[in-house]
């Protein structure tokens, strides 16, 4: 029992420092640095809410190396960042193991993050997991993933890690109230993406466009016989507005107001109120 704990800790502990060489600090908020993962060659990827400046952001590699990096696009609705950095500091990093399975309910996690100089690790479990779901700022995410750890400082946008080493997407707590989730790797990749293509996430919507068209000379005697037309001759609808106007007339001439006649019947004047 007691050789299997030890070999149990020393993966757990081996996968730590596989996987922590891809995480950087982001000092980019009052406090304490946010984390990061070295998502791809000279690309870090981070929660959005905890980046809170666009340009000459520092950035601290996993081997102490300061370089800068400015914000290529966010996407506020999947909180997720994307920084380049500067190649000429950024070439000796060691980008991250990507695993794009599908994670599953009691499956063995470690949350990385670097608050500062050393990297922090959480051990637990994936709690609960469901299809692809909306967030409440309307982001689409592949799975719904929530976690069962515990949250340190420089977790929101640390590594969610297997027991391998390889990181299964970015931790973040602005995506839930008092919960831990993560973003799986697959919705990392396709913002990213979009993301280095565009700056931003481009949201569908429906709307209505509108244009002048000549009408046709069947289209015109048509609304020529509508009864609002401006050149039709004769009583227009009873409108709300003339109704007002009349029950007006009538109040200023001591009368009560009778029924409008409707068109080919004749109207019965209201009867004069007598004086006392």
């Amino acid at each position: 029992m007691s050789s299997t704990l030890e070999s149990l800790s020393t993966d757990l502990a081996d996968a730590v420092d596989r996987a922590g060489r891809s995480v950087v600090a982001i000092h980019a908020r009052r406090r304490i640095p946010a984390s990061g993962i070295l998502w791809r060659a000279g690309l870090v990827v981070a929660a959005d809410h905890t980046v809170h400046k666009e340009d000459d952001v520092r950035v601290t590699l996993a081997d102490g190396t300061d370089t800068r990096a400015t914000v290529a696009g966010r996407d506020p609705t999947t909180d997720l960042c994307v920084l380049k950095l500067r190649d000429a500091e950024s070439k000796g990093a060691e980008p991250a193991a990507i695993s794009r399975t599908p994670l599953r309910v009691g499956q063995l996690v470690l949350a990385l993050g670097r608050p500062g100089n050393a990297v922090t690790a959480s051990l637990g479990i994936v709690s609960a997991v469901g299809p692809e779901w909306r967030t409440w700022r309307g982001g689409r995410v592949d799975q719904f993933v929530r976690l069962d750890l515990a949250i340190y400082d420089g977790f929101s946008g640390g590594p969610l890690v297997d027991a391998t080493g390889r990181v299964l997407g970015l931790g973040t707590s602005g995506l839930a109230r008092a919960a831990a989730v993560a973003v799986p790797a697959a919705t990392v990749d396709r913002v990213t993406d979009q993301l280095l293509a565009g700056g931003r996430i481009r949201p569908g919507y429906l709307g209505i466009g509108t244009q002048p068209v000549k009408l046709t000379e069947t289209m015109r005697s048509h609304r020529a016989r509508l009864p609002d037309h401006p050149g039709r001759r004769g009583r227009r609808p009873d409108r709300p507005r003339d109704r007002r106007r009349r029950r007006a007339a009538h109040a200023r001439a001591g009368r009560r107001p009778g029924p409008r006649a409707r068109p080919g019947q004749r109207r019965v004047p209201a009867p004069r109120r007598r004086s006392p």
